[in-house]
């Protein structure tokens, strides 16, 4: 019997939780040189990424390279379940409050931006680019909007350890463009 996305994210989270604070931090400095020069080839003009909690992979270097390229940066805003995330352009230094999820978040008073880039976390994927993130659907929602309002890329960023052999794929999920891990890119 297959398992179910509930099963597949706890044991994927458990296999990341295990990880060294060297492979974390070893990521951390992939993602910025990888993440990079993804945005510069793809051209991208507004990236999304997000603040890292627990055992995340932590975008936060690559955060600081990309403003520091000139990148306009945001961050989501969680809203009610089941609406598309909002971003708001936000950059090292910029002030933030404690959002609904106890995740910081940009400042109410900073600028509503939209992503043609997203790199997202998750808790498992899979080699056909579907995910299971934490089960309330915020990026599946945020991704078919912005879809439908035109061109954006959609990266995951996880661990090796979180791969799982098939995500179930149900229709409101979106698959991703890209998923980048610390040993390749698959996409």
């Amino acid at each position: 019997m297959a398992l179910g996305k509930a099963e597949l994210r706890a044991a994927a989270l458990q296999r990341r939780q295990n990880l060294s604070r060297a492979d974390a931090t070893s990521f951390a400095q992939r993602l910025a040189d990888e993440g990079l020069a993804f945005a510069q080839k793809n051209q991208a003009k507004t990236v999304s990424l997000y603040r890292a909690i627990g055992a995340e992979a932590n975008p936060a270097l690559l955060l600081d390279a990309l403003a520091q390229h000139g990148f306009t940066t945001c961050l989501p805003i969680t809203g009610k379940r089941g609406a598309p995330l909002v971003f708001r352009q936000w950059r090292p230094g910029d002030p933030h409050t404690i959002g609904r999820m106890n995740i910081e978040e940009p400042a109410p008073e900073l600028p509503i931006c939209e992503p043609d880039l997203l790199f997202m976390p998750l808790a498992a994927f899979d080699r056909d680019r579907h995910r299971i993130g934490y089960g309330a659907g915020y990026y599946d929602v945020t991704l078919r909007h912005l879809r439908t309002r035109g061109r954006v890329i959609a990266v995951g960023l996880a661990f090796a350890c979180q791969e799982v052999a098939r995500v179930p794929f149900e229709a409101h999920d979106e698959k991703l463009d890209f998923i980048l891990t610390e040993t390749e890119w698959i996409g």
